[in-house]
């Protein structure tokens, strides 16, 4: 039988290696991204633009932006541009990229640093280089019609077409996807005991893995908690394909931002007008403040609208010290009670803070003719449907959507939740035996030997 290879990659095959995390990441991104898409009405796109909007869609989840411009000369001027993260689309690339990555080093306990950091660095040569061409693939133009009847036939008797396009920002798609894809690899690193470590850090790997992997798990189980949610919405109201077009392409910007308020974390935004984005009601009264006034998320804000809000408070709660006890359950028993909190309150602070950068949202556009704001609904369209938006915008002229973590009371607030469940989860496990363990006294019901 032909043993398994075990030692570092040739250099042939170590590129292949890289292509297949690559190849196996934008695939799985895409295959989500095109159901959502489809879900959420962008097969109606016309020209032949669903294959650029489905390009847009995946420079936008490994956070990239996208600009939406055209016009007709001085005539009709678009201004729009989108930053959103479509995290559904993102978390399966993640984790189909990280388990591809991580079998590529199965049977292995250790390895080396030089082996590790050539592996990762052919990695990001290929994704960059994919990188470069999402942006290429990700422009298109439309020729819109203006929706005004009079304003139409003042274009027509000028002979000006108007036309909006899109095309991916390349600065930010290149340089925020490069840290995305270093972010995914340092996270499977921190989460996997399969991942091999070189062995001067195989001693640290016990302060870092059990804490973040009970914090993957929590935001894992937000988003199962979500799904369940949403077949429920979707057999009570209906409209199964929007909710599958939110499931599909948004529905982690939602559970996590469920799970940092339940917390106490707050979002400060606006909302004007509509862009398509798949926002809960509760969350669009929220955010719709009279005179398009800064708004803040809360729990005691939802609440406000949506007394069900204050489910949030006990089940972030109760998820966060289950993360408490199995992260002192995957530790050794000789980690006292105080490191127990310190690295739950560190895992804890790092996981809201991502929370808070992958739930940002900047989204607006406005359609202009002769300086004049007009109603159309075939930029909404497309917006909507960049966006991941069910039902997209028809006869709004322009709109806004603002959304951010306020980092500077949810970092330390997470940090206290984490040193307290910390400690009590590392409690709880305490009562607990853990697996290959060994009794050092007979049990007290067998006699001992004279």
């Amino acid at each position: 039988m032909q043993q398994a290879r075990t030692g570092p990659p040739g250099a042939a095959r170590g590129w292949l290696d890289a292509l297949a995390v690559v190849v196996a990441g934008f695939a799985a991104m895409a295959v989500v991204a095109a159901l959502g898409l489809w879900a959420a009405g962008a097969d109606d796109l016309p020209d032949g633009g669903f294959p650029a909007v489905l390009a847009a869609t995946l420079a936008l989840a490994v956070g990239g932006s996208v600009q939406l411009d055209g016009g007709a000369g001085h005539f009709a001027q678009v201004d729009a541009g989108i930053t959103a993260m479509p995290l559904s689309v993102g978390l399966v690339g993640a984790v189909v990229m990280a388990e591809v990555f991580l079998r590529q080093l199965r049977f292995r306990a250790v390895a080396a640093g030089g082996e590790l950091l050539g592996r990762i660095g052919r990695t990001v040569a290929i994704w960059l280089l994919a990188l470069v061409l999402l942006t290429i693939g990700a422009r298109h133009t439309f020729e819109v019609p203006l929706g005004n009847d009079l304003v139409q036939s003042i274009g027509g008797a000028l002979g000006l077409t108007p036309e909006v396009g899109f095309h991916a920002d390349g600065p930010s798609t290149i340089g925020i996807g490069l840290a995305w894809l270093l972010a995914v690899l340092a996270g499977t690193f921190a989460v996997s005991r399969r991942a091999p470590l070189p062995g001067t850090l195989v001693p640290y790997q016990q302060a870092v893995r059990p804490a973040a992997f009970a914090l993957w798990l929590v935001l894992l189980a937000c988003v199962a908690i979500g799904v369940v949610a949403a077949v429920l919405t979707a057999l009570v109201h209906g409209n199964a394909r929007h909710t599958m077009a939110v499931v599909l392409l948004a529905l982690p910007d939602l559970a996590w931002l469920a799970f940092g308020v339940g917390l106490g974390a707050e979002w400060h935004g606006r909302l004007t007008g509509a862009v398509g984005l798949p926002v809960p009601k509760p969350l669009s009264e929220v955010l719709r403040a009279p005179d398009g006034q800064q708004a803040t998320v809360s729990l005691g804000t939802l609440a406000e609208h949506d007394p069900r809000a204050w489910w949030l408070l006990p089940i972030a709660a109760v998820l966060l010290l289950a993360a408490g006890f199995l992260a002192a359950y995957r530790s050794p028993r000789t980690v006292p009670l105080w490191q127990h909190a310190v690295r739950l309150a560190l895992a804890a602070a790092v996981t809201i803070a991502l929370i808070g950068a992958w739930t940002r949202v900047s989204a607006d556009y406005g359609l202009s003719v002769l300086g004049v704001g007009v109603d159309q609904g075939g930029l909404g369209g497309l917006l909507g449907a960049v966006l991941g938006g069910a039902n997209p915008l028809a006869g709004l002229g322009s709109g806004s959507l603002t959304l951010r973590l306020d980092l500077w009371t949810a970092v330390p607030l997470a940090a206290g939740w984490g040193l307290l469940v910390g400690g009590l989860g590392a409690l709880l496990a305490a009562r607990v035996g853990r697996r290959g363990e060994v009794r050092t006294e007979p049990p007290a019901d067998i006699p001992m030997r004279r």
